[in-house]
């Protein structure tokens, strides 16, 4: 059993751990409310993208347009969201998990596979892997990407793309499906044909379009597919704010258990060494009669 000075100094130890996780767990929830707040206001906009594209591209022959023509694909391109720091629990692990596993299916079929990453510890990861380019990496947003901080990464997307070096680009991101519940999901964006059709309703067939349809596109289409990836950023930064809150909140449930044994411990060890004192002093005196 150790010593009750070793308990106290173990003791103390974890008492400030458990001030640190705590502090953390209160920071990362105050963000992760700005965060959310932020998804949840970009969401009508991005399904607003969404139907547009699937409307336009319903009411005009857009195959030959460069980002809807569909390829047989060869080359495919990976947009993967992953974090800057860690303490973020399963954030990272899930998204890592599901791109393994499709660059794993690419190399089964013969398809090349290309990366382009956003955050530090994605690109950590990718300098173990061999056999498949990074294309780009990106790192340091913040929790209030801007449109500026957006356009290089759609750039860059959209120029391998047009020139046929990629065949596909799909978006790797978690989306924030609740506090307590976030979902790594999969998004292809280009071709840009999302899935899904317009409804009679608000169907664009009556519709005239100055000057015309094929303009339209050209003009909107790069922002369109701004908008789906802007949202899908904002969905992961709210997603790893709730899963560093919930890791540090369990960090500090652990601490308090371990503190609570240690304690435990702590007052047994004192009571079996005032035991061992009374025993001696008893002995003690038995002897000097």
């Amino acid at each position: 059993m150790a010593s009750t000075q070793q308990l106290k100094r173990r003791i103390g130890s974890v008492k400030n751990t458990k001030q640190i996780t705590k502090a953390m767990e209160l920071v990362a929830a105050s963000k992760m409310r700005k965060a959310t707040e932020a998804a949840q206001r970009g969401r009508a906009y991005r399904e607003a993208a969404h139907s547009m594209l699937s409307r336009l591209a319903a009411v005009t022959e857009i195959n030959e347009h460069p980002l809807y023509c569909k390829r047989t694909i060869k080359h495919r391109l990976y947009v993967v969201i992953t974090s800057d720091r860690g303490l973020a629990g399963a954030y990272n692990a899930n998204i890592i998990k599901m791109l393994t596993s499709s660059v794993r299916e690419d190399r089964r079929t013969s398809v090349k596979s290309q990366i382009l990453i956003l955050g530090k510890r994605g690109a950590q990861f990718l300098r173990r892997i061999e056999s498949v380019e990074l294309v780009a990496a990106y790192s340091d947003f913040g929790d209030h990407p801007t449109a500026n901080d957006i356009r290089p990464i759609l750039d860059t997307i959209v120029e391998l793309y047009r020139t046929e070096k990629v065949d596909e680009v799909r978006l790797f991101y978690t989306e924030h499906k609740s506090n307590i519940l976030q979902e790594a999901l999969s998004l292809s964006i280009l071709p840009a044909l999302f899935e899904g059709e317009a409804s009679e309703e608000t169907s664009l067939n009556e519709v005239t379009f100055e000057p015309s349809v094929e303009e339209v596109l050209e003009n909107v289409t790069e922002r369109l597919l701004e908008v789906q990836l802007w949202q899908a950023l904002l969905e992961s930064i709210a997603s790893e704010h709730s899963m560093r809150m919930l890791s540090m909140k369990n960090a500090t449930d652990n601490a308090i258990d371990i503190i609570n044994d240690l304690t435990l411990e702590f007052n047994t060890a004192r009571q079996a060494k005032i035991t061992q004192e009374l025993a001696e002093i008893t002995g003690g005196a038995e002897a000097m009669k």
